[in-house]
């Protein structure tokens, strides 16, 4: 840790006066393929969450696991891969062609069902190591902090000092937090990242991991992460946009993973609602709400398929669209297929805007 300490005062002696931020951010600046994406595994956050883990361990040398609370993920491998292995990612990186990504915390490891002191103690942990890991090479990769926002004031002390002292770039966090994502208590939240200007960026995590079970159907044929995503990140956009959250902190940019799910497909249901439902707020209250509400919001094109994307840009435009691989998952994007390639020129500048990078 000391030798990653002096390189980052170094960095900031060749770099002058630049804060970590500052750093970060000339080095989203200067890419021309932003990957925003990408998560990240730490060996420096194993153990910090108490009884919770994190815990990586092996049936079989070629059988890993991964533990966190009651929940095991099996036959998924983070040692020895890019997930823990920045040389590992960096080449593969080159082999894709991204220039620069965002590292982000693991789902599985949001923690937000915890206990507060807990959860801070597992963030703070979690943050100061993904801080020293990116300014190893802070012209190829940067950071999003995870932080316990089960305690609102706790989320924005934490996130403060990672922005501020550590350079990482805005928070990144689960859909369900086990209040609604309009909840009142989170405006306070909502506000300062307004007032810091920066963004926030919302990923599904499966259910039942540190809180409540899910749908039962979703335990078999990997539904909660082929549905189960979708269905939370649909309903995270209705909560931001029916809760009044979009209104309320209009100068707040959120990017939501996966282009938000299913939420296209059920446009058409969505702004019907408008005029329909007695409980709609009055700014909504007119043809086609909804659907201009959701062009305020940023996503994530991370949906495998042509056909889906098009349909998508159709219905928002280009403007607060990014790209989001999924890097070294299962479903990563295989980019050298040519999958939204006339794109990303625009997609980079996008991200460098929603970065405050531009």
């Amino acid at each position: 840790m000391a030798e990653v300490r002096s390189r980052v005062a170094g960095d900031h002696q060749e770099n002058g006066s630049l804060s970590p931020l500052q750093i970060a951010r000339r080095g989203a600046a200067a890419a021309g393929c932003i990957d925003i994406h990408a998560h990240v595994v730490l060996a420096q956050s194993m153990g910090k969450a108490g009884e919770h883990g994190p815990e990586i361990g092996y049936d079989k040398p070629d059988l890993p696991w991964f533990r966190v609370g009651g929940y095991r993920l099996d036959g998924v491998r983070y040692e020895g891969s890019p997930f823990m292995d920045l040389s590992l990612r960096l080449a593969r990186m080159e082999q894709a062609g991204i220039d620069f990504q965002v590292l982000s915390p693991n789902p599985l490891t949001y923690l937000h069902f915890v206990g507060s002191d807990l959860a801070v103690e597992f963030c703070r942990a979690h943050n100061d190591a993904l801080a020293d890991l990116v300014a190893q090479y802070p012209d190829r990769v940067a950071g999003f902090a995870a932080v316990p926002i089960q305690d609102v004031g706790a989320a924005c002390e934490e996130l403060t000092r990672a922005v501020a002292d550590l350079g990482l770039m805005a928070p990144y966090m689960g859909t369900d937090l086990g209040v609604p994502l309009n909840d009142p208590s989170l405006d306070r939240f909502y506000s300062l990242l307004t007032d810091m200007n920066i963004p926030l960026f919302l990923h599904p995590a499966p259910a039942g991991i540190d809180g409540p079970p899910g749908d039962a159907n979703l335990n078999q044929f990997d539904l909660d992460l082929l549905t189960g995503f979708a269905a939370q990140e649909t309903i995270a956009v209705a909560s931001l946009i029916y809760g009044g959250v979009t209104h309320r902190h209009p100068a707040l940019d959120i990017c939501i993973s996966h282009a938000g799910g299913a939420v296209s497909s059920l446009v058409g249901r969505l702004n019907r609602a408008c005029t329909k439902r007695s409980w709609v707020p009055d700014h909504l209250r007119h043809e086609g709400a909804f659907e201009e509400a959701l062009a305020s919001l940023w996503f994530d094109i991370h949906v495998h398929d042509d056909r889906v994307l098009d349909f998508f840009r159709g219905l928002v435009g280009d403007q607060q669209l990014v790209l989001g691989t999924n890097f070294a998952g299962w479903d990563q994007h295989d980019l050298s297929s040519g999958f939204a390639a006339d794109l990303r020129p625009k997609l980079a500048d996008n991200a460098k805007r929603l970065l405050r990078a531009s």
